[in-house]
């Protein structure tokens, strides 16, 4: 059966992934992916997905996502590793938000209870305006964190 996405490799990159895999200075899923380029490679009576799956200790699936990235991208494109994505700030409340949070939190709750739940430290230190939204979830992990117990 013939493949979608064919891996016809040229002397050059063919001996160019032998030395890498000769080598073995790289991380384990480059060599990996390399090994499944020269096993795939069509110039070299390409093996079945099947195969290479079985011979490499990989999924088939593996076998096919490597296929694609290198036609579509290139043997840079399938062997190296994707770039991540950017991600936004992982700390909602700095050290300073913390402190007030675990200060708010050991002071005298509001009229009419008995103690601090989290929902309501979490809305008071929105509306103190220390953060511009934080979740009960947050405001947990954080008393969690500190040991500070609220009643």
């Amino acid at each position: 059966m013939k493949k979608k996405y064919g891996v016809e490799l040229s002397k050059g990159q063919r001996v160019g992934l032998e030395r890498l895999v000769g080598s073995g200075r790289e991380s384990a899923r480059k060599l990996t992916r390399a090994r499944i380029l020269l096993k795939a490679d069509a110039n070299a009576k390409g093996w079945s997905d099947a195969r290479i799956a079985w011979a490499l200790g990989v999924a088939r699936v593996t076998v096919e996502r490597i296929r694609k990235r290198f036609a579509e991208g290139g043997l840079e494109h399938a062997v190296e590793r994707r770039p991540q994505p950017e991600r936004p700030e992982k700390r909602v409340l700095d050290g300073q938000a913390e402190a007030h949070l675990t200060a708010l939190a050991c002071s005298t709750p509001p009229d009419g209870r008995e103690s601090w739940s989290l929902e309501l430290l979490a809305d008071r230190m929105v509306r103190l305006k220390f953060v511009d939204s934080v979740s009960a979830d947050t405001v947990g992990r954080v008393l969690k964190k500190t040991r500070s117990s609220r009643g």
